[in-house]
């Protein structure tokens, strides 16, 4: 096999509960900004869980034409937004470069879900004709906004979908790190996409006992590692980062962000939807990461924990992080979930630009929310708990995890040139 190529960063883009853009959900993670609020997508009273992390003031037409918007799935729409942004950022200039070595790895957790419940919801209040949208299967499948990402640029090279629940995102950015370094490609935009702040998605949730029901405290539902944490808060949005060949992006002259260094997948082969009580599979993939990068585990300066706020979930994590780690007195851990609420299949790609951010900028973003630290997890490791924290860091980890079973760890290093 001929040596390995380095891969950087070179673009981010997002589109979060707590910033429409990178730059803003840069500056309201270090803010502490809360993205929870009032579900405003449909009317939830009846429901158990009343409250969300919504994108706020996006107007799809903003970006796209009324025809192009009536095609495609928020999903979809959140995906191109956040790639356009993220390919402005990078400075690509296509016309310039070799549109057949230029992809794209996409991922979503569920699709087109709010496309797929209004279709079957009409056609079962109807008169039982099939009166289908023509654009009903484009609309909901998950390799769409792969596809249209590719589409809307004329990138010629290779274009796929991820599908890993909540660990889709950073799958996605692992998948396009090894393409990249093993010379299938110049450059791909990586990243993933959800929107499911709707009844099917909340109702499914509330009925498999995953999410928070603290409607009278609704501000404080997630609270990751905390003693009183009850499930997680549901998030939408996108978030994609351009990955790219390090000798390409140097000849072109690209902003270079971070460089991505190692990736492990694993899985906990443990339940359908709840976690290894030792974290099996999390212990895995993070040492995986850790193996892949050639590093030891006290190299690691900044972890931004799955931790969904979650009663077994944050446990099993607690545990995979002492096992991996340690007494890790170096180490801050972090939880931006408790601000953006739980992004399902494009939590990843958005914590992944915090790392980005962190190692970019020596800050750790905090903790918000969390008040009562669970005993079990007190000492295990330092929590950037209520503020930022302000120190060197060299190496961020980033974990993922999924219903299914599936875990999956990225390592980011600062770019020193």
């Amino acid at each position: 096999m001929p040596d390995l190529k380095r891969v950087v960063i070179t673009g981010v883009g997002a589109l979060t509960p707590i910033g429409n853009d990178a730059a803003s959900f840069g500056r309201a993670l270090m803010a502490g900004v809360n993205g929870v609020g009032p579900i405003t997508r449909f009317n939830a009273a009846k429901f158990k869980t009343r409250f969300a992390c919504e994108v706020k003031n996006f107007d799809p037409l903003a970006f796209l034409d009324r025809a192009e918007a009536r095609k495609y799935d928020a999903f979809t729409q959140y995906g191109l937004v956040a790639a356009e942004e993220a390919i402005r950022h990078a400075q690509l200039d296509f016309d310039q470069l070799n549109r057949n070595r230029i992809g794209v790895v996409w991922g979503s957790g569920v699709g087109g879900l709010q496309t797929l419940q209004e279709q079957i919801s009409e056609f079962a209040t109807g008169d039982g004709t099939p009166r289908f949208n023509p654009f009903f299967t484009s609309k909901i499948i998950i390799d769409i906004a792969a596809g249209l990402i590719s589409i809307k640029h004329g990138l010629r090279g290779l274009n796929y979908a991820t599908v890993s629940a909540c660990a889709t995102s950073t799958t996605a950015l692992i998948a396009a790190f090894n393409h990249l370094r093993w010379g299938q490609a110049d450059v791909l935009i990586a990243g993933g996409s959800e929107a499911t702040v709707n009844a099917t998605g909340i109702g499914s949730y509330n009925a498999s006992r995953a999410l928070s029901t603290r409607n009278d405290d609704y501000a404080t539902a997630s609270r990751p590692f905390d003693v009183a944490r009850d499930g997680f808060v549901v998030g939408e949005g996108a978030g994609a980062l351009i990955l790219e060949e390090y000798e390409h992006a140097r000849r072109r002259g690209a902003p270079i962000l971070a460089e991505i260094v190692g990736g492990g997948m694993a899985a906990d082969a443990y339940h359908l939807i709840g976690t290894h009580p030792q974290g099996e599979g999390a212990y895995l993939s993070m040492q995986a990461a850790l193996d892949d990068a050639g590093l030891h585990a006290a190299q690691i300066d900044y972890l931004n924990a799955h931790a969904t706020s979650t009663g077994l979930g944050d446990a099993s994590e607690a545990k995979a992080i002492g096992r991996v780690f340690g007494p890790a007195p170096s180490l801050h851990v972090s939880a931006t979930k408790s601000m953006t609420g739980h992004l399902l299949g494009a939590a990843g790609a958005i914590e992944a630009i915090a790392c980005v951010h962190a190692v970019q900028h020596d800050v750790i973003p905090p903790i918000i929310n969390t008040t009562t630290l669970d005993p079990d997890f007190v000492g295990r490791f330092p929590l950037a708990l209520g503020q930022p924290v302000y120190r060197p860091v060299t190496y961020a980890m980033s974990n993922s995890f999924g219903f299914g079973g599936h875990t999956a760890t990225l390592i980011m290093r600062k770019y020193e040139g």
